[in-house]
């Protein structure tokens, strides 16, 4: 299964944001086309989008060591705690929350 997260701000700017630093993350896993992102839906206020993690980039992040110190019971729980930190770490401002997996 993929992991399919939703992303939500109020910069519009930030889904270039996001898209640099998910190349990022499959430059470091070094995969390609390791995610998909969802056209953008504005409401409220909010730009909404989602973000679906490839199969092949999934084990690579749990099994390489980058989940270690994530907080989380459940590997879901990890891989949305560790998308935020990776995203915070760099600048961006977002919500997000897991949708499936």
């Amino acid at each position: 299964m993929r992991p399919l997260f939703q992303v939500s701000t109020k910069n519009p700017k930030e889904i270039a944001s996001v898209k640099k630093a998910m190349e990022e993350l499959e430059s470091t896993c070094k995969v390609k086309n390791g995610y998909e992102i969802g056209e953008p839906m504005s409401k409220f206020g909010w730009i909404f989008f989602n973000i679906k993690l490839s199969s092949e980039i999934v084990p690579i992040i749990e099994k390489s060591g980058m989940l270690e110190g994530v907080y989380g019971h459940k590997i879901s729980d990890q891989l949305k705690n560790f998308l935020g930190h990776w995203f915070e770490k760099r600048g961006i401002q977002f919500e997000i929350k897991m949708i499936n997996y």
